[in-house]
């Protein structure tokens, strides 16, 4: 080695020497919990990961349209589990709509936040029924409800739409039954409905709800048709090819199989007995014996 040499070995070794003393990369946080839902007050998540340090709480809020103050649902705080009561949290609801939601917590590092949704109408969670047609969802909804009586028009449902496995982001929002069209045919599509007073979301959410959206019958009929005829066109083609085959390049087997099987007795060919020959002489034959008629009179004349 060099002496020119040396000064860069040296900057190689200290560069590395440098490197593996830098900090290793934070911890990621936890993923957020899934399915989120609450069923008879009984709220549920299932974890994302199956990390055995990863610990989960639950938040409630009251809709009183203009609080956004997130507080720990007791008993549900850092809790392994997946699952525990919110039933506390309906004392202080009587007039107003709880949303809830659940994050997990790992070495103090907290993931996104995941909002509850409801399995069951009540006052506070839209009820809903969902029809599909071709090109379109329908979405039954009921304006007999606590928040219509008491804000009128100024109640609404938002309903949330798309295809299954993306996220909801378009939706509509009206007081009843509403129509999403313009759909794919032959696709699933989902939904979610809210309600919304002042256009700010209020109470629990419904779980989500998919659909085929079936498609129209003249296209059905179409596709029957055309499958029915390429059916039929392959088979005339199946049937059609062996038997032209057959009798173009198999006529002699088809004549032998039309040969009469029996065969002509010998005495056919013998010849008959003279006296069932027929009668061969020249001699002419008698002659008979006629008489003329001169004329031929009416039988009244001749009387």
């Amino acid at each position: 080695m060099t002496l020119k040499m040396l000064p860069n070995v040296l900057c190689v070794l200290l560069v590395s020497q440098v490197l593996s003393e830098a900090p290793p990369a934070p911890p990621a946080p936890p993923a957020p919990p899934q399915n989120i839902h609450v069923d008879k007050w009984q709220l549920t998540w299932s974890p994302a990961t199956d990390e055995g340090d990863v610990t989960y709480t639950a938040q409630y809020t009251y809709s009183s349209f203009e609080s956004n103050v997130w507080t720990d649902v007791p008993g549900c705080v850092r809790t392994s589990l997946n699952s525990c009561s919110v039933i506390s949290t309906k004392a202080g609801s009587e007039h107003d709509c709880v949303m809830i939601r659940v994050q997990a917590e790992r070495r103090g590092l907290t993931s996104k936040a995941v909002k509850a949704c409801s399995n069951h109408g009540d006052t506070c969670t839209p009820d809903f029924i969902l029809t599909a047609g071709p090109g379109y969802l329908t979405v039954r909804l009921s304006t007999n409800n606590t928040l219509a009586s008491e804000h009128a028009y100024n109640a609404q449902h938002r309903v949330y739409y798309g295809k299954e496995g993306e996220p909801l982001q378009d939706y509509k929002d009206d007081v009843a039954s509403m129509i999403i069209d313009k759909l794919q045919e032959g696709q699933r599509y989902c939904i979610k409905v809210q309600y919304m007073v002042y256009h700010i979301p209020v109470g629990l959410a419904t779980c989500t709800q998919c659909e085929v959206i079936p498609e129209s019958r003249k296209d059905s009929q179409q596709t029957v048709i055309a499958v029915s005829v390429v059916v039929v066109v392959v088979l005339l083609l199946f049937l059609f090819l062996p038997i032209a085959y057959f009798f173009i390049f198999q006529s002699g087997t088809i004549k032998k199989w039309l040969r009469p099987p029996c065969k002509i007795p010998d005495f056919f060919l013998d010849p008959l007995p003279e006296h069932l020959l027929p009668n061969t002489s020249s001699s002419p034959p008698p002659k008979e014996h006629c008489d003329v008629i001169s004329s031929i009179f009416p039988e009244e004349v001749r009387e």
